[in-house]
């Protein structure tokens, strides 16, 4: 049976990453792959959609898979049905990703083990913004920079 992630964990991957993948990325505003990716890039993280279907959403560019991507990717976030995952998984290893996260209602035990195995911190079954505004310190990765504004 997989053990959840403890709070540590949660806190040390909000802290440590900027570069969130989000693989299945809804251009459409109500769906919770939207949401989700509205929520982190408000909070400060860059958000990379992952989406063959699309060009742009949420202001960033789409790409149509993880290899397409020309920048280093901290966390995947996973929207996709859970016999869907194992090849993503497999592309988080290729690309060097350090953690894949399963939102909520996405379980793969084999592909949870493929990435463990390959050295990433696997998290699944669990919503990356709830798990945010519950557990990341001050809300906001480590690199974020306040922008202030002065009123004169």
């Amino acid at each position: 049976m997989m053990q959840s992630a403890s709070v540590e964990t949660l806190q040390r991957i909000f802290a440590e990453s900027r570069n969130i993948a989000v693989v299945g990325l809804s251009p459409k505003t109500n769906w919770p792959s939207n949401q989700v990716a509205l929520y982190l890039q408000q909070a400060g993280y860059r958000i990379i959609p992952v989406n063959p279907g699309q060009a742009e959403i949420l202001g960033e560019p789409c790409y149509p898979d993880l290899q397409s991507i020309p920048e280093p990717v901290d966390v995947v976030d996973i929207f996709r049905r859970s016999e869907q995952v194992e090849p993503v998984v497999r592309e988080a290893i290729a690309i060097g990703a350090k953690v894949v996260w399963m939102q909520q209602g996405i379980v793969n035990v084999e592909a949870s083990t493929i990435g463990e195995r390959a050295g990433l911190t696997v998290i699944m079954d669990r919503c990356m913004k709830v798990d945010h505004i519950q557990f990341a310190k001050k809300n906001r990765p480590a690199n974020h920079r306040e922008h202030r504004v002065h009123s004169g």
